[in-house]
């Protein structure tokens, strides 16, 4: 269990909600571990078997407190609410800071500045982990560059200025991402970023931690109550997940480019644990896919302190919590969008 942001996310399985007067009780096994008072409360989100009793959803439903049923995973799977709402003004809020150009480019800069800073601090721990000096010096060379580019995102006048200056850095990023690669480097080559299909190892398992990301990221938008296709970094396409895109953009080297990296060099991911289709397409086997599965959800259950709360919590809520900060910017509560950077 864990508060936030006046959300209460339970993450224990087969864990009991109930009504207690004016405080939600939580049992565990029959016993109850804690009570918090319901008016400090504006959602309750409950990740996997978590029971909440009838009484509990309805007084939910009558004080505007919203109840989002996530699976053990994190997929969005229902929330509940009363007849009285308020996402419908935060998602007004969302289309407004859409259609305000100055707003938008703002929001997209953070978006892309957050990206630039936390590839900057792969970069630089990977050099201070390396044992060879000439490796050290290109990680270090190629973190200072990125840096460089701070400059400049800050500058940017347009949304199209920003996706330049992102093009910039991540072809930087990932034209050093192999020195990063400390075993197999030959099996495990990147030859440049390819999606679709990826052509390399290591391009199909950044794909596929890609992909998890993006979807605990559209679930935390529809935990919210943000519409996750109303994104400001992304292009709108239908069926697209442009907010969701977005937050992805500066967590996914954090978390996924530095688990996939682990996964490698700890030798946890072998080259057999890919197969190469027809045409050149590389992907992860059953078994390779079950690795990293298992992998993610355990670091998701790590725990890291989140520089602007001040507070620890797990990776997994790590989503949620910048989805959260996101609608309090919109709904004009925070002057700007904070991005997650690690300590």
């Amino acid at each position: 269990m864990t508060q936030l942001l006046n959300t209460l996310y339970v993450t224990t399985p087969d864990a009991a909600l109930h009504l207690d007067h004016d405080t939600v009780q939580v049992k565990i096994d029959g016993t109850t571990r804690t009570r918090l008072p319901l008016l400090h409360l504006g959602a309750i989100v409950c990740f996997g078997p978590i029971f909440i009793s009838p009484a509990l959803i309805a007084r939910c439903a009558d004080d505007g407190c919203t109840v989002v049923l996530l699976s053990r995973s994190g997929r969005f799977q229902a929330r509940l609410e009363g007849p009285m709402t308020g996402n419908v003004l935060l998602r007004r809020a969302q289309h407004d800071a859409l259609s305000d150009c100055q707003r938008a480019c703002e929001i997209a800069r953070s978006c892309i500045a957050g990206k630039v800073q936390n590839a900057r601090f792969v970069l630089s721990r990977s050099a201070r982990d390396a044992n060879d000096a000439a490796i050290s010096g290109v990680l270090s060379a190629a973190a200072t560059n990125l840096g460089s580019l701070l400059g400049p995102i800050e500058r940017a006048a347009s949304i199209d200025a920003l996706r330049g200056h992102e093009g910039d850095a991540a072809r930087q990023y990932y034209g050093v991402f192999d020195w990063m690669v400390r075993v197999d480097q030959t099996a495990f080559h990147l030859n440049g970023r390819t999606r679709r299909p990826p052509r390399d190892r290591m391009n199909a398992l950044l794909s596929f931690l890609y992909t998890l990301l993006t979807s605990d990221c559209r679930a935390a938008a529809e935990t919210v109550g943000l519409d996750p296709q109303i994104g400001f970094l992304h292009v709108l396409r239908p069926g697209r997940p442009a907010l969701a895109l977005d937050l992805v953009e500066e967590l996914r080297p954090v978390i996924a480019d530095r688990l996939a990296l682990t996964l490698v060099n700890r030798r946890q991911l072998k080259p057999e644990d890919f197969i190469e289709r027809p045409g050149g397409a590389v992907m992860l086997s059953d078994q390779g896919r079950k690795t990293v599965l298992t992998a993610y959800q355990e670091r998701k259950r790590q725990e890291v302190t989140h520089r602007f709360l001040d507070q620890k919590i797990s990776v997994g809520l790590i989503p949620h919590v910048q989805a959260r900060l996101l609608a309090r910017h919109l709904r004009g509560d925070l002057d700007h969008y904070p991005p997650y950077l690690p300590r």
